[in-house]
């Protein structure tokens, strides 16, 4: 949920004119707000952070609507014994960044979340560990392979939101994460370098130095992106960029939103990326990242938008839980553990409510795409996904 938070604040902070001029500025805002006002009666305490409910191996052997659930709601949290210092460091990335979204509309919320930032990354700086061996649970499903990104990553927002040199020694005396093949919920590397390079471009910092690299690594990034670098990401013979088999979108809108961050960034200089490939302009990469909206939104092999809800043609079997149960509105009946599979997780039919604006997993690399709620890898929807791609419909609407 925090980075899906950070992303969405991303969107805003970048393009929240585009936003308000489409009337969707004030839904994107009450948006982020639901998310952090859970961070922050999960933040307690400064050094203390509720980081997950339930438990993965005993919900994944229920499929009810969320007001049936029978399944334990064990909360579990991080401390000063037991931290968690990548979770810490991406709720503070989350609220330092929302702390920027809503700085202009709500000055006392915009504080308080800040406080909220600055407190949990001095938690996480000063206690580090991965929350996996604190608590164990959360191994099961998301387990983090560092955080080294995630310090960075924060302290890139935090300083972007205060100035504070601080948070820039933490910078530039961090590491930079070389050049990454993708930008994702576990490797926030790509990211702290578009926000690093920002400042640089702006001429706020310095093209030597530590900082140099990390702009270095973002143009790297971005040009493989582009089809234009040394070490290309795959592309599906229809157009799609492909990283992963399970949900490859969530990859996808992230990346988008870094490139059309940083094209805006260029064109403010009237600069071009220089990538090995050849010399790209901001609007051939503005051109480049549509070609990817397109093909979310329909103009693929399948000529199906995998944005549930719009347009006609859209996966009906999404694999959500929710989504795929009748509303309790419509029939209170309880549904059990087990109950629920064999009467609607196995259901061979459309979901009986439209989960509207949900992007599920996408295509395997030839474009295929089963949709059968079975099909987790590719027919699950996630909160990162659309969280990125609000600001990149919002640049180019």
């Amino acid at each position: 949920m925090a980075f899906t938070i950070t992303l969405l604040s991303w969107s805003v902070v970048e393009y929240s004119p585009q936003l308000s001029k489409k009337n969707e500025l004030q839904n994107a805002l009450e948006a982020i707000k639901w998310g952090t006002d859970y961070l922050i009666k999960a933040h307690m305490k400064p050094n203390e952070l509720y980081v997950e409910v339930g438990e993965g191996n005993s919900d994944h052997q229920c499929w009810q609507r969320p007001e049936d659930m029978s399944t334990p709601r064990t909360s579990y949290k991080i401390d000063e014994s037991k931290p968690g210092s990548d979770v810490a460091a991406e709720t503070a990335a989350a609220f330092a960044a929302a702390s920027m979204a809503f700085g202009e509309k709500d000055s006392d919320y915009s504080s308080n979340l800040l406080n909220h930032a600055k407190q949990l990354f001095d938690f996480a700086k000063n206690h580090r560990g991965l929350y996996q061996n604190s608590v164990s649970v959360a191994g099961q499903s998301y387990s983090s392979s560092g955080d080294d990104d995630e310090i960075i990553w924060a302290a890139a927002w935090l300083y972007h939101a205060t100035g504070n040199q601080t948070y820039l020694n933490s910078i530039s005396n961090g590491n930079n994460g070389g050049v990454r093949s993708l930008f994702s919920w576990d490797d926030k590397y790509v990211g702290a370098q578009a926000l690093i390079s920002k400042l640089a471009v702006a001429g706020k910092l310095s093209y030597s130095g530590p900082y140099a690299q990390f702009a270095s690594n973002l143009d790297q990034f971005i040009c493989s992106t582009l089809q234009k670098g040394n070490n290309n990401v795959k592309m599906s013979p229809g157009g799609m960029l492909w990283w992963q088999p399970w949900n490859n979108f969530q990859y996808t809108t992230s990346a988008m939103l870094v490139l059309s961050t940083h094209a805006d960034h260029l064109a403010s200089k009237g600069w071009n990326l220089q990538c090995p490939g050849g010399n790209v302009s901001p609007q051939e990469i503005i051109s480049f990242m549509k070609k990817q909206v397109d093909y979310i939104l329909g103009a693929n092999p399948k000529k199906m938008s995998y944005m549930v809800g719009f347009r006609s043609n859209y996966p009906g079997q999404v694999h959500h839980r929710g989504a795929s149960i009748i509303s309790i509105k419509k029939d209170n009946s309880p549904v059990t553990c087990q109950g629920g599979f064999s009467t609607w997780f196995n259901k061979n039919a459309p979901n009986p409510n439209v989960i509207d604006g949900a992007i599920v997993g996408g295509p395997d690399v030839n474009d295929q795409y089963a949709d059968d709620r079975h099909n987790y890898q590719q027919a699950e929807p996630t909160t990162v996904t659309p969280a990125p791609f609000v600001g990149v419909l919002a640049r180019i609407a």
